[in-house]
């Protein structure tokens, strides 16, 4: 535990807090729109920010890491390529979704194919999300225990309740700006760290390769192009239809805000994964022994980098780690709220209501992924799960109801089962340890959503998908 690590921490806590707080304030927040849209008011670099952090967060700096570290800086290039395609097609949608402005993707697909496919869409989200922000606790877990004297499981306790209070507070205004400055800081941090690691502790670029074990060496490292194609697609069909990418860009200020912060979006991602690659595959034999997990934040807290700098890399990433947890928690307390309780006919629908059941439905998730995150022996394991049951199961139905107008909804509720079905499955047999869900479960999912469509009739075959009506501003 090194002093320096501690104060950095400690400041950059005590500003996400400060960011919290002030936008916890009525005059800040005063309704349901501005908690969970930021009242449709973000301009494109802050926008920028909060997509790049929202989505490269433990999954990135830890998840990512494991795979890189275990299987080699090229085979690391093509499990973040579904990264940066995703990110591509994103920049097309980005003006249909900034227009549409729904709450939430369970309202466009009601939209589109009605009551029952939103409700069965809330589900699968809810059940994705909670796996996502639960190993957001994990890893802010981990960096707690490498700076502080805490152990792994208390640090994951602390960080469940900063993760908390920061969703609860300002909403996606508190969680955004965080990402904005947390995403500029770790960027910094992790190109700072490449350069001295290569120049001080690696020797250089011709040292690096020559010390990087040759089974690392190959575009698979070591897996079958089939095991590959399992790591690629969950991050590419997350980002194309994520609820939380779909609610920042429908919090753009404008549409031209919105496709700008694409483009903003993919350079900032470029910055961010190229230093962890880099990071995490000199690690592998920097730090032979150490966790995969632990394989780049290790590096800023063992002393591979100036204390400032290892610093400035650990809070950096646990910024990145505890701003995406707070993005997913808010994403599901908007589903709770405006997909489940507002579809109550005795419910009165107003936005002061939509405040405060979003605010306690953050602290119900945040208690449930507290739970999950139990289950799973790695973060890696846990991100894999939840985005193959997210992008298996509702991605494909979302690109459905944008662009194809023969898709019914009882292809759409096949095709969002399906999936979840075969994922689950897949998850608890023994074959998920050697090839990941996704490989089995999309094709079944795109064959369940595409057949029983094709057989059945749809009511709205000749309309385009509509926004679904906003929420009424009664008292």
């Amino acid at each position: 535990m090194q002093t320096t690590h501690v104060v950095i921490l400690v400041v950059y806590i005590a500003l996400m807090i400060a960011i919290g707080i002030w936008f916890s304030r009525s005059k800040a927040v005063s309704d349901g729109d501005d908690f969970v849209l930021a009242g449709r008011s973000l301009p494109a670099p802050v926008l920028t920010g909060t997509l790049l952090a929202t989505f490269v967060g433990s999954g990135s700096i830890i998840g990512g890491a494991n795979f890189v570290y275990s299987h080699g800086p090229l085979a690391g290039f093509v499990f973040f390529g579904g990264t940066f395609l995703g990110i591509i097609c994103l920049y097309f949608l980005a003006t249909k979704v900034r227009r549409m402005s729904h709450y939430t993707i369970p309202q466009l697909l009601e939209a589109r194919f009605g009551k029952r496919v939103r409700v069965l869409g809330t589900v699968i989200v809810l059940v994705a999300y909670i796996g996502i922000t639960a190993y957001q606790f994990t890893g802010a877990g981990y960096i707690f225990s490498l700076i502080t004297p805490l152990s792994p499981v208390q640090g994951t306790i602390v960080a469940a309740l900063l993760i908390t209070f920061l969703a609860m507070g300002g909403g996606l205004k508190s969680v955004a700006w965080t990402d904005f400055f947390s995403a500029f800081v770790v960027a910094i941090a992790l190109i700072a760290s490449v350069f001295f690691v290569f120049i001080n502790d690696v020797g250089g670029w011709g040292s690096y390769v020559n010390q990087l074990d040759p089974a690392l060496r190959s575009i698979t490292g070591g897996l079958t192009s089939i095991q590959m194609l399992g790591f690629f697609l969950p991050l590419f069909l997350l980002i194309l239809g994520d609820q939380n990418m779909h609610q920042r860009l429908a919090a753009a200020k404008s549409e031209r805000a919105a496709r700008t912060a694409t483009i903003g979006f993919f350079f900032g991602a470029i910055l961010i994964i190229g230093p962890i690659i880099l990071l995490a595959s000199a690690s592998s034999f920097l730090q032979p022994d150490v966790t995969a997990d632990m394989a780049v934040i290790s590096l800023g807290a063992n002393g591979y980098t100036p204390a400032g700098i290892g610093g400035m890399l650990l809070a950096g990433a646990f910024a990145l780690i505890i701003t995406t947890g707070s993005s997913y928690l808010l994403s599901c307390s908007g589903n709770i709220v405006h997909d489940l309780v507002f579809q109550f006919k005795h419910v009165k629908v107003d936005k002061r209501r939509a405040l405060v059941l979003g605010r306690w439905s953050v602290l119900g998730v945040a208690v449930l992924a507290y739970v999950m995150v139990q289950f799973f022996p790695s973060v890696l394991a846990l991100q894999m799960y939840a985005y193959t049951m997210y992008g298996v199961s509702i991605t494909p139905v979302v690109l459905a109801a944008l662009f194809w107008k023969r898709a019914t909804p009882a292809g759409a509720i096949s095709g969002m089962i399906a999936g979840g079905l075969m994922t689950v499955i897949w998850q608890l047999s023994s074959m998920s340890e050697e090839i990941n869900a996704v490989v089995v479960s999309l094709p079944v999912a795109l064959v369940a959503l595409i057949g029983v469509s094709l057989v059945t009739k749809n009511p709205k075959a000749d309309t385009e998908a509509e926004p679904a009506p906003t929420v009424s501003t009664s008292a």
